[in-house]
């Protein structure tokens, strides 16, 4: 099962520790992670294959260089799935910290042009989620009561809107539109004065088919002009709800209960 793999990967102290490195500051290389421990490359390459494999990783090329990415989703399914049942809903990386305290971790240091990756995997077909990503009917359900409107069209308006539809949310531009495969449009977060100043960042959606009905959904989010106010908000469980949110609606056909 999903969640058996996630609970193996989280139950060693090693990768623990590597998830702990990339919450400080994602992107980085496997010198930078080994660079950390008293162990060979070998053995820290066996440990990253397996938070990979449990879906709490992912990496992308950049020249020569692999870089190393958190990726939450998972920890927020078992939060929302296991925790929920027994205490008050809680933040699963409040807790991933709280289990690493006392623990050695890294300094933050600030990239220049940081980025969020995520990565969840639906048992539903690319165009189901494609629908999902890219019609009111569906972000209503799932993305914070809100309502998306756009043409797709490269260059056409990308915007979210306030259910009731009278005001807009996050305002954004289509750069891409290759249904049901890939969606690149910007991001401007409206819902605060704070926010609004923030300059635009981007947002990618790939969908990638399965064996046995299952798509693979990547969503990046990037070209922050630093550590930003919308960086903060969208990384600090924003993106997780959502893409929890989302998978839950389609796989069960009904949302997850409003946050506390």
């Amino acid at each position: 099962m999903e969640d058996d793999r996630v609970f193996r990967a989280l139950a060693d102290p090693t990768r623990r520790l590597l998830l702990d490195q990339l919450f400080e500051r994602d992107g980085r290389t496997l010198t930078e992670l080994e660079s950390q421990l008293e162990m060979t490359r070998f053995g820290v390459m066996k440990h990253l294959r397996a938070l990979e494999d449990a879906g709490l990783l992912s990496t992308r090329k950049a020249g020569r260089r692999k870089l190393h990415y958190l990726n939450p989703v998972p920890i927020q399914l078992l939060s929302d799935r296991w925790i929920g049942k027994y205490a008050a809903r809680v933040s699963a990386l409040a807790d991933l910290k709280a289990a690493l305290e006392g623990e050695q971790t890294m300094p933050a240091e600030a990239a220049a042009r940081p980025k969020q990756i995520y990565e969840v995997f639906i048992k539903a077909a690319p165009e189901r989620i494609w629908e999902a990503i890219t019609t009111e009917e569906f972000t209503f359900r799932y993305f914070h009561g809100t309502r998306v409107r756009s043409d797709l069209k490269p260059g056409s308006p990308f915007t979210y809107f306030s259910g009731d539809g009278s005001a807009p949310i996050v305002e954004g531009q289509v750069i891409e539109s290759d249904p049901p495969r890939r969606l690149v449009h910007t991001w401007r977060s409206l819902w605060s004065p704070e926010l609004e100043a923030d300059a635009p960042s981007r947002l990618t959606w790939e969908l990638e088919p399965m064996d046995g009905g299952v798509t693979k959904l990547r969503v990046v989010h990037d070209d922050f002009d630093g550590e930003t106010a919308t960086y903060r908000e969208v990384g600090g469980g924003g993106w997780m709800w959502v893409l929890s949110n989302l998978k839950t609606l389609l796989e069960t056909g009904e949302p997850l209960p409003p946050r506390g």
